[in-house]
């Protein structure tokens, strides 16, 4: 993912809903285990809260910008190799090569990854995973679905989720226990530093932050899936102005990819 684009689109997301949502949502018939879900969720904040942001945070106090930033960036080029599986699998030929080449490029020149050549040269960054992929295949949503230290998912993303951390992910096949479950954990605690600035935030908001997060998550996924142009769903009514302003913001974003 690419982590600042949707940090932004929160950003923005949170700033309407935080202005015009109800203090009392009504039921999500996304949601059918939602007892269960904020059960899990209480349980991730704590954790969260316990362990994983003061790591992130001492993480990102500790390092400079520039060994942060190749970190991300590192573990950015071995999602690539996911990418570029999910695109022959979505058929999505002239992609993946150009995903091949971000790879080829950040892998030898880009030293392993941690300076992102690629974009640098205009080859840009896609996602694509295997939860999309079982999307444009015709696989539904499924239910809501926390994942305990994982987060928001649904059935189908969690399937997802399995295929490609076990089948694809390049750190899986690193046969060394302790320097496999070394980089798990240095990209666990870098993801999070990443998303450090949208917790705090979601914190300041006065939201019902388990709420944000799903519909966060969902709208986030529809974008991903519809590669930035999901079906609008809106009944022909005259728009708000939130409406179009976090029409017009989401656009500006997702070109910036």
């Amino acid at each position: 993912m690419n982590t600042l684009k949707y940090l932004k689109i929160i950003t923005v997301s949170l700033s309407i809903f935080a202005s015009s949502c109800a203090t009392v949502s009504a039921p999500d018939e996304r949601d059918p285990w939602e007892s269960m879900n904020r059960s899990i969720y209480s349980l991730n904040d704590g954790f969260d809260r316990a362990i994983g942001r003061p790591v992130a945070e001492a993480y990102q106090f500790i390092l400079p910008n520039p060994v942060e930033t190749g970190i991300s960036n590192f573990f950015s080029n071995l999602g690539d190799v996911i990418v570029i599986v999910n695109d022959l699998l979505q058929f999505k030929f002239y992609q993946a090569a150009s995903d091949f080449t971000r790879l080829l490029m950040n892998t030898t020149f880009g030293v392993f990854g941690i300076f992102d050549i690629a974009s640098q040269m205009d080859v840009p960054k896609h996602n694509e995973d295997f939860g999309q992929t079982l999307a444009t295949w015709g696989v539904g949503d499924g239910a809501y679905l926390v994942l305990p230290f994982l987060g928001p998912s649904s059935v189908r993303d969690s399937t997802g989720l399995i295929f490609d951390g076990f089948l694809l992910h390049p750190i899986g096949y690193v046969t060394d226990d302790e320097v496999r479950w070394g980089l798990i954990a240095l990209a666990a605690v870098d993801k999070r530093a990443s998303l450090l600035e949208a917790s705090r935030i979601l914190e300041k908001s006065g939201v019902d932050p388990y709420v944000f997060v799903r519909d966060a998550y969902y709208q986030i996924r529809q974008n991903q899936i519809y590669d930035g142009n999901p079906p609008t769903t809106r009944t022909y009514t005259e728009p708000t102005k939130e409406d179009l302003l976090l029409e017009d913001e989401l656009e500006k974003e997702l070109q910036l990819q």
